[in-house]
């Protein structure tokens, strides 16, 4: 059985009661293995030796009323092997619960907080952990950023002693997921790659852009630079005729099936006006 050797914060929004985990390790694929979560209940992250049982046992649990503390003692009372294993668990209603086995590869250890937990094993050193922790308390924020920059930071801090190979982000909410029909909002995984906290970022920010919806404050009049810029856009994207220079019908129809193309399609709002992001994304692959 090989060590999940790895680092990862599991959370809940205070705000909103999303629930998620964000992890990342030299070890192929660890977003098949760590993280577990389901809305409204709970999020687990099962790592060193990770016992997979952990996490639909932590949900059967807390449905059933159990605190955290309890949880992790029936772990030790069951599992032979607890002490090789490391998880973090956050509860729906703010708990959180850090355990590292005694016998989990060095440097290894974890810390908690008002809705958070934060754990590595075999990591460069407690700065790793530290650095996560630090991070996501001062992020602001939804919940998915705030997670992505508790890892980031993580990384920059050394990460896994052996190295970088995977990463992940899985976040629950209710009917959060496509189209409303089940619940998982977030989930994104790099399985192999040099840099896979830097490459899970970018996958995030498309995320967010291709799942809309568009927000009122990001929202621009489709006038004067603006409408410029979108314009320029489209004619690069070959949607428009080059000596097309003003904003009407024929360009908010244009502007539409690219949309559509490039599956933005969620962020479109009333005519004459254009979300930010869409605008950016654009310009980004038309330039």
């Amino acid at each position: 059985m090989r060590s999940v050797s790895t680092f990862s914060i599991v959370a809940r929004d205070p705000d909103t009661g999303d629930l998620g985990v964000a992890t990342a390790s030299k070890f192929l694929a660890v977003g098949s293995v760590v993280p577990y979560a389901v809305a409204d209940v709970a999020a687990i992250a099962t790592q060193s030796y990770a016992n997979t049982t952990y996490g639909p046992r932590v949900v059967a649990a807390v449905q059933a009323g159990m605190p955290l503390t309890r949880i992790q003692q029936a772990f030790a009372d069951t599992d032979p092997d607890h002490e090789i294993r490391q998880y973090g668990l956050v509860s729906a209603d703010g708990s959180s619960l850090s355990f590292t086995g005694g016998s989990c590869h060095p440097w290894a250890g974890g810390t908690t907080g008002d809705g958070w937990a934060a754990q590595g094993n075999l990591l460069t050193g407690p700065e790793v952990i530290d650095a996560v922790a630090s991070t996501f308390v001062a992020t602001k924020g939804e919940l998915p950023e705030r997670l992505m920059a508790a890892l980031t930071a993580g990384d920059e801090a050394g990460g896994d002693a052996r190295g970088r190979q995977a990463a992940a982000i899985y976040v629950v909410r209710k009917n959060g997921g496509y189209g409303g029909f089940n619940d998982v909002w977030i989930d994104l995984r790099v399985d192999d790659d040099p840099a896979p906290v830097t490459r899970l970022a970018e996958l995030l920010q498309l995320q967010r852009l291709f799942a809309g919806p568009a927000r009122e404050e990001d929202l621009l009049d489709l006038t004067g630079d603006t409408a410029a810029r979108t314009l320029q856009g489209l004619v690069r994207a070959g949607m428009l005729a080059e000596s097309h220079g003003v904003w009407d019908d024929v360009a908010e129809e244009a502007l539409r099936r690219w949309a559509g193309i490039e599956n933005v399609e969620d962020r479109m709002v009333d005519p004459g006006r254009i979300d930010g992001m869409v605008l950016t994304h654009l310009e980004t692959v038309t330039k």
